[in-house]
């Protein structure tokens, strides 16, 4: 019998792992370097089962590849989450994801001020995390957002969306992707995320990425920006250091 892992949990919010499969499948189209989705239910998710390797430098330069095919594959607008997929999505842990904003915005400035930073930044505000001063200097950077000042004029990628390195498995076969919120975005902010929760052999990822989809002139000062996001997503999860940090990204774009 196939191998497989069963992901389930009582607490999380009805629909889940619908939206977590929907990004799985429709992130599998464009490589196989993503889990394969067995079955899902209303409170459970069935996946192939991944074994564990050491990681190494040809699995880092696969894990390149995969995400520049990924990206590359592209998505119908910034914003928009996979195909039948209705209404918002969710990022965040299992036991308490917070609602990810999904639709259609005409560029990506637009769609990250509005659906990504000005929603957290209201919510760390109305949960006491972030104060006025946090949330104009977010609100500074999203009118920035808003006139194009950081746009490339890239089409929408199709993102994982939570590409922390634990949603990076290594396996005997290579690096496999999990645990998506996958909607259409910027392919900058993938790597960002792994960047800035650290990934093994980092620079071989970006290296083969970059050689199979070179990057917009300016990227890597833009970094920051795209960890602006999920900064201010663990400072109202988690509080502590992160606020520090979401407030040092903010006050350097604004």
């Amino acid at each position: 019998m196939r191998a497989r892992f069963r992901k389930a949990s009582p607490q999380a919010p009805a629909g889940y792992f619908a939206w977590e499969a929907a990004g799985l499948r429709w992130l599998r189209e464009a490589s196989p370097d993503v889990v394969e989705v067995l079955e899902v239910g209303d409170d459970h998710l069935t996946l192939a089962h991944v074994g564990s390797a050491p990681p190494d430098a040809a699995a880092a330069a696969g894990l390149g590849r995969a995400l520049a095919a990924i990206h590359a594959a592209g998505a119908e607008a910034f914003g928009r989450g996979p195909p039948g997929w209705q209404g918002d999505g969710w990022l965040g842990p299992l036991r308490e994801p917070l609602p990810l904003v999904l639709g259609r915005w005409p560029t990506w400035g637009v769609f990250y001020a509005e659906a990504r930073l000005l929603p957290l930044a209201r919510l760390g505000r109305d949960r006491g995390v972030l104060d006025a001063a946090d949330v104009a200097a977010v609100e500074a950077v999203a009118r920035r957002l808003d006139a194009g000042g950081f746009d490339t004029g890239e089409q929408p990628a199709r993102l994982h969306g939570d590409l922390w390195s634990g949603n990076v498995l290594w396996g005997p076969d290579g690096a496999v992707l999990i645990d998506p919120a996958a909607h259409g975005g910027h392919r900058e902010a993938d790597l960002a995320m792994l960047q800035l929760f650290g990934c093994p052999h980092l620079d071989d990822v970006v290296a083969v990425y970059h050689e199979a989809q070179p990057l917009p002139e300016g990227w890597r000062n833009r970094v920051l920006l795209h960890q602006l996001h999920p900064l201010l997503l663990h400072a109202v999860l988690f509080g502590g250091g992160y606020v520090r940090q979401a407030r040092a990204a903010a006050e350097h774009y604004r």
